[in-house]
């Protein structure tokens, strides 16, 4: 597997066994989704959170009940086999890392597929910016914050953030360019000092790699497709399938297509 793969070889690789892990770097053009699968009577509930928290929850596809496929997100699509590796939650407890879920599959589960800071990063390495973590191989740092979202129903939780180092110039063009893209996400939530949405150490992130932030750089915290896993994590439904970190949902969508203009 290759960047320039299309959305529909790497589905058919994880679809196969043949891909089990990581999406980043493959099929760089086509926009990458975060998968939530839940019942139906629990699913009301995760769309209006999700509606009430559009920037780290976008939603670009939702199933329905019982039907494994999105049409809108791929022609040849099946939410059971084509993300690389899932996770299955019960009670709010990681139970099962399967690569395939069509045995679990429920006629009441819906799947939503919620949108990912890669769109808006491959926007901005086409403007000539450098991304640290890219660069360097590693997965984006994210942190909880104290910036609660909105609750609905048992869903609440802190904003998720990712964070990535950039001179004041290339903020502020960053910030112009992910602006053009609120179903991956948008333009920045924060710019500057962490300690004010209550990051303690931006060397120790929640989640992901942490990357040095020299001297001439403001850390940037665009919000983050972590924040409804934290939510999930926190409203602990009785059944929950989602993807396992880094094996996104490749679409047939492509990253300029999301830009709004």
């Amino acid at each position: 597997m290759h960047a320039g793969s299309s959305g529909l070889a790497v589905r058919q690789a994880a679809r196969d066994g043949r891909l089990s892990g990581h999406t980043s770097g493959l099929a760089t053009r086509q926009v990458q989704g975060n998968v939530v699968i839940l019942p139906a009577d629990v699913a009301d509930e995760f769309l209006r959170y999700c509606q009430r928290n559009s920037k780290p929850c976008p939603v670009l596809g939702m199933s329905e009940p019982g039907d494994p496929h999105l049409p809108v997100l791929g022609a040849d699509l099946d939410i059971r086999t084509d993300v690389p590796r899932y996770r299955v939650w019960r009670e709010g407890e990681l139970v099962a890392e399967p690569t395939d879920v069509r045995d679990l599959w429920r006629d009441d589960l819906v799947a939503f597929v919620l949108g990912c800071s890669f769109s808006f990063e491959q926007a901005l390495l086409d403007d000539g910016m450098q991304l640290r973590h890219i660069d360097q191989g590693r997965n984006v740092a994210m942190y909880r914050t104290n910036v609660a979202t909105v609750p609905a129903g048992r869903f609440h939780g802190p904003m998720v953030v990712s964070m990535r180092p950039l001179r004041a110039a290339d903020a502020i063009r960053a910030t112009q360019i992910t602006s053009r893209f609120p179903q991956v996400h948008g333009a920045p939530v924060h710019i500057g000092d962490p300690a004010l949405i209550g990051i303690a150490d931006l060397a120790r992130p929640d989640y992901g790699d942490a990357v040095q932030v020299m001297a001439d750089e403001l850390p940037v915290f665009w919000a983050c497709g972590v924040t409804p896993q934290a939510a999930l994590a926190a409203a602990r439904p009785p059944f929950c399938i989602t993807h396992a970190p880094g094996a996104m949902l490749v679409t047939d969508l492509l990253n300029q297509q999301l830009a709004s203009f």
